[in-house]
């Protein structure tokens, strides 16, 4: 669950520009911004029937599935919602539901200089998720189904500042994968009897019974189901789907109902030392397994604290049931 207080925005792409890269670009704007707030910025931004125009002038050379040198003559003038695939690949067929890695470049469309890049650090963007919501909402994205990997498809971004800032983002396609649909592994058998008994619909969907549950001083995680995928660590970003409740059996929020997942980073933000997580979730994450469900139970202090949030009191003990479907 999200510390609302401060989330860094994500929407680059959304205005086609790199989700992972545009954070740190100038040219893109770093301001911070509510979740919400950029959850609904994107979505007014950008919608299914916004129509991607071709850019012409555009090539590259360089093997597949390397860091690709682009060509065009400049200053070139560019225009947000425009696209070009520079470089056909060679590799699987991208398709729905994946979820896709890139390396990244961008380039100054003025004077070609290059602006950022992943490939020296193999930082590859993995946040792509080409779910039905996705590809209504974000034009870009569409462009990417039925490329095989190892293509590169260039998108053109002109931001509306002062400058005049213009530039190509350069994405090469490395790999693909699926995230799960819900918890699979081996069930635990051991869970302390004491703790809310927690049973799973068909689909995955939990349902709790409280037991009992009262306050608690510290953090309290238990693995129900142990999965057999990536070990999470600090700098992981978690896709997960989850349920919370209050101790009472309220419950205040839950990404099943909504048919959704969260992207769940793990990781400080270094600019302000701020969690993109609350602490309880970042804590209790850290050292599990794609694929595991995992009981949380967050004291205050790891939670909102004093602060009510919406729907949860100040000062509540917060219980999480939270199934890792991915991360990257």
């Amino acid at each position: 669950m999200r510390n609302t207080s401060h989330s860094v925005i994500r929407t680059a792409l959304a205005a086609v520009c790199s989700l992972a890269m545009c954070a740190t670009l100038a040219a893109c704007g770093g301001s911070n911004s509510d979740s919400k707030d950029s959850s609904k910025s994107s979505g007014s931004s950008s919608s299914s029937s916004t129509k991607m125009d071709q850019i012409a002038g555009v090539t590259a050379t360089g093997d597949l599935g390397s860091k690709p040198t682009l060509k065009f003559k400049t200053p070139m003038t560019v225009q947000n919602n425009t696209y070009a695939v520079v470089q056909q690949g060679n590799g699987e067929t991208i398709e729905k539901g994946d979820r896709v890695c890139a390396q990244g470049i961008a380039v100054n469309a003025k004077d070609g200089s290059e602006l950022m890049s992943s490939w020296e650090k193999n930082t590859p963007d993995c946040s792509i998720q080409l779910s039905d919501s996705n590809l209504k909402q974000i034009p870009p994205y569409t462009k990417m189904v039925g490329l095989k990997l190892n293509s590169t498809i260039v998108f053109g971004v002109n931001d509306s500042n002062s400058s005049g800032t213009s530039y190509l983002l350069a994405y090469t396609l490395v790999s693909r994968s699926k995230d799960l649909t819900k918890a699979t592994g081996d069930v635990v058998t051991d869970v302390p009897a004491n703790l809310p008994k927690v049973t799973r619909a068909k689909n995955g969907k939990p349902s709790i019974d409280m037991n009992g549950q009262g306050s608690v001083d510290s953090l309290v995680v238990q693995t129900l189901v142990k999965g057999k995928g990536k070990e999470l660590t600090e700098n992981n970003t978690a896709v997960v789907k989850y349920t919370g409740w209050l101790t009472d059996g309220t419950q205040f929020d839950s990404s099943w109902t909504k048919n959704t997942t969260l992207d769940a980073d793990l990781y400080s933000d270094s600019t302000n030392g701020q969690h993109q997580v609350i602490t309880g979730w970042q804590e209790g994450l850290r050292g599990q397994t794609v694929g595991s469900q995992v009981l949380l139970i967050i004291p205050p202090d790891k939670a909102y604290g004093s602060t009510a949030q919406g729907s949860i009191p100040a000062n509540s003990t917060l219980v999480f049931v939270i199934d890792i479907l991915g991360a990257y």
